[in-house]
C-alpha cells in the first residue's frame, strides 16, 4: 500500500468544481472512506489511495474528468482516447506533443504546452481559473498526471528540476516539493500558468509499454496516477522500495545503512550517493520522506500506539520520534492523532 498522504486542502479544491455544481459532497467523501469532518481541521490527511478514489468518485458524479473545475466539461474517456492516440509514437517528446495536440481540440479546458529550450525541456500548463484555488488544484492535478504518465510510459522516472505557478502561495505550500520531488516556486504572473522544468533529454527516451499495459492502467486512470509514485527502475525508487520493505516487514524496522543498501544494489558507498544526488535527493532525503509517510499514514490510519508505531519505524526511543515528527508536521504525534479523530 502507498504510504504517501494528502493535505486536506487538496481535498477541499478536488471537491470545489462538485461544490459549484449543487452537488452533495457528502456521499463523496464517504465512498473514498473519508470522514466528512475531516474537511475541518486543517493539519488533517488523507491517504493516496482515499485521494485517488474521492477523484473518481467526483469524475463520475460530475461525469467530468476535469472535476467540474474547468470553464467545459471533459467528457469521460478523453483522457484514454489520449492515451491511445500516444503509445505508439516513436519518444516521448512526440507522444507528449501529440497529448498536447489532442486535447488542443477541445476548447475551454487547460491549454497545454510542451516547451524545448537547450538542455531544458518545459511542460506547462494554462487556465482561465487564476483567482481560485481550483485553479491551481486543476495544474497542479493535471502537471501530477502528466509526469507519472510521461514516466510509466518510459518505464523510469523522470527526475524534475523545478517546478513554478504563477499565482500566490497556499497555506500548505511547504507540501508541494513531497509532490513533485524538486524546488516549487510561486509567484506573480501576467497570466495564471503552472509549468515543470526538466532535462530536454528525456524526450529522446522510447516507450516500453504497449496497448495491453496501457489498458491495464487506464482501469484507475487518471484517478489512479495521483497515488502511483513508482514507474521502473531509478536508484531513488529502489532505495524508497528498500526502506518501505523495510518499514513494512521488521518488528522493529531496520532501515539499511548506506553501505549496506549499496552492497545490496551492487554499487559502492560512493556511486550510491552520487546516483542519488544526480537523481536530485539523497540517502538521508529519502529515509527521512519514507518515515514522515508511514508516520502520518499510520497515525491517521490505524490505532496503534504511538510507541509502538515509533518503534516500528525505527527509532530507537519514543523521544527520538517525537523530535523527529515536530520537525515535519509542527505538531506532536499525539495531537496530529486527536485531530484526525476530532
Amino acid at each position: 500500500m502507498n504510504s504517501r498522504t494528502v493535505t486536506v486542502h487538496q481535498v477541499r479544491a478536488a471537491l470545489g468544481g462538485a461544490r459549484r455544481l449543487g452537488l452533495d459532497s457528502v456521499p463523496l467523501l464517504q465512498r473514498a472512506g473519508i470522514p466528512p469532518l475531516t474537511l475541518g481541521d486543517e493539519r488533517a490527511r488523507v491517504t493516496a489511495e482515499q485521494f485517488a478514489l474521492l477523484v473518481r468518485a467526483v469524475q463520475r458524479a460530475t461525469g467530468d474528468e476535469f472535476m467540474g473545475l474547468g470553464t467545459v466539461p471533459s467528457r469521460p474517456g478523453t483522457f484514454a482516447m489520449m492515451c491511445y492516440a500516444s503509445i505508439g509514437c516513436r519518444d516521448l517528446g512526440t507522444a507528449l506533443e501529440r497529448a498536447v495536440r489532442f486535447y488542443g481540440l477541445f476548447p475551454g479546458g487547460p491549454d497545454l504546452a510542451l516547451e524545448r529550450g537547450g538542455e531544458e525541456a518545459e511542460f506547462a500548463v494554462r487556465n482561465d481559473l487564476r483567482d481560485h484555488t481550483e485553479g491551481r488544484f486543476l495544474a497542479e492535478s493535471v502537471l501530477v498526471i502528466w509526469h507519472r504518465l510521461a514516466s510509466w510510459l518510459i518505464g523510469r522516472r523522470i527526475p524534475l528540476r523545478r517546478v513554478r505557478f504563477d499565482c500566490p502561495p497556499p497555506p500548505h505550500a511547504g507540501e508541494y516539493g513531497t509532490v513533485f520531488d524538486c524546488p516549487v516556486g510561486f509567484g506573480p504572473g501576467r497570466t495564471f500558468r503552472a509549468s515543470a522544468r526538466f532535462d530536454a533529454r528525456w524526450l529522446a527516451a522510447a516507450p516500453v509499454r504497449d496497448e495491453a499495459a496501457l489498458e491495464e492502467l487506464l482501469r484507475g486512470a487518471p484517478a489512479a496516477l495521483i497515488g502511483r509514485h513508482e514507474y521502473g527502475t531509478t536508484v531513488t525508487e529502489q532505495v524508497r522500495r528498500t526502506f518501505t520493505r523495510a518499514l513494512r516487514e521488521g518488528r522493529p524496522a531496520r532501515l539499511p545503512e548506506l553501505d549496506r543498501l549499496a552492497a545490496r544494489l551492487a554499487v559502492s558507498p560512493a556511486t550510491l550517493r552520487r546516483r542519488l544526488r544526480e537523481e536530485g535527493t539523497s540517502y538521508r532525503r529519502l529515509k527521512d520522506q519514507v518515515r514522515r509517510e508511514a508516520a502520518l499514514a499510520g497515525l491517521a490510519g490505524s490505532r496503534e500506539p504511538i510507541v509502538e508505531l515509533a518503534a516500528r519505524l525505527g527509532f530507537s526511543e519514543d523521544a527520538a520520534f517525537h523530535r523527529a515528527f515536530r520537525r515535519w508536521t509542527g505538531t506532536t504525534p499525539g495531537a496530529y492523532r486527536r485531530g484526525q479523530e476530532s
